[in-house]
C-alpha cells in the first residue's frame, strides 16, 4: 500500500477535491521539481484544510523578487519559514531553501528541506511555535501525515494534540469550504452559521 493510499483510507477525500497544477510551469518559475507523493496528494485533495487545523497548501507560480505576485500561499508562507530559520540560527553560515507546505492554527511551519537534487529525498522540517525550535523528520509528506494520525512519532510534532492519533481527521477543499460559507453553512459542524454573509465571505 502506497502511503497515499494509507492518507485516503484514514482521510478521504471528497468530490470535488483535487486541483490540477501545470507542474512544467511550476516547476520552471521554482526552479526545481516537487516530491511525486506532493504531486500525487494535490491531484487528489488539492489545497484546503484538516479539521480546520492544518492548512494544506498548494504552489503557485513563483513570482522573483521585485516583481508582484497577488498570492500570499506557498511562496510566501516559504519567505516566512526561511525568516524564522535566519532569526532562530543566527550562528548559521546561510540559510538553507525551505518550502512550506503547510501551516496550522498555533503558527507551527511544516516545509521541506530542499537541498537535495531529488526532491523525493526532501525531509520534512517543522518550525515548532510552542517550544520554538526546529525538528527535522526523514520522511516525505505522505508519511508524516500518516504518522501524525497514527500517533507513530516518538511525541506530537505540532504544537497541539488534536490531529495527534486522530481516527479520523477530516479534509475540506477550499473551495468546497468557501462553497460551504456562502451557503450560510459551518463547514465544520454542518450546523447553519450564524455569521453567514457578516464578513464578505
Amino acid at each position: 500500500m502506497s502511503w497515499l493510499d494509507e492518507v485516503m483510507r484514514i482521510m478521504p477525500s471528497h468530490a470535488g477535491a483535487g486541483d490540477t497544477v501545470d507542474w512544467d510551469v511550476i516547476e520552471a518559475s521554482w526552479g526545481t521539481r516537487f516530491p511525486d507523493d506532493y504531486k500525487e496528494f494535490t491531484a487528489e485533495y488539492g489545497g484546503g484544510a484538516v479539521d480546520d487545523y492544518l492548512e494544506l497548501l498548494t504552489p503557485e507560480i513563483y513570482v522573483s523578487p521585485g516583481g508582484e505576485s497577488s498570492y500570499s500561499g506557498m511562496q510566501q508562507e516559504s519567505a516566512n519559514a526561511e525568516d524564522v530559520w535566519g532569526t532562530s540560527r543566527p550562528e548559521a553560515a546561510e540559510v538553507p531553501r525551505l518550502i512550506t507546505w503547510g501551516v496550522d492554527s498555533s503558527a507551527d511551519i511544516l516545509c521541506w528541506l530542499a537541498t537535495d537534487g531529488d526532491p523525493n529525498k526532501w525531509p520534512v522540517l517543522v518550525w515548532g511555535r510552542g517550544d520554538a525550535q526546529w525538528t527535522q523528520y526523514s520522511c516525505g509528506m505522505l508519511e508524516f501525515l500518516c504518522r501524525l494520525f497514527r500517533a507513530e512519532f516518538e511525541e506530537c510534532p505540532l504544537s497541539d494534540l488534536s490531529l495527534w492519533g486522530t481516527a479520523s481527521p477530516r479534509f475540506l477543499h477550499w473551495a468546497e469550504e468557501q462553497r460551504l460559507r456562502k451557503a450560510g453553512i459551518d463547514p465544520w459542524t454542518g450546523e447553519s452559521d450564524p455569521f453567514a454573509g457578516m464578513f464578505g465571505d
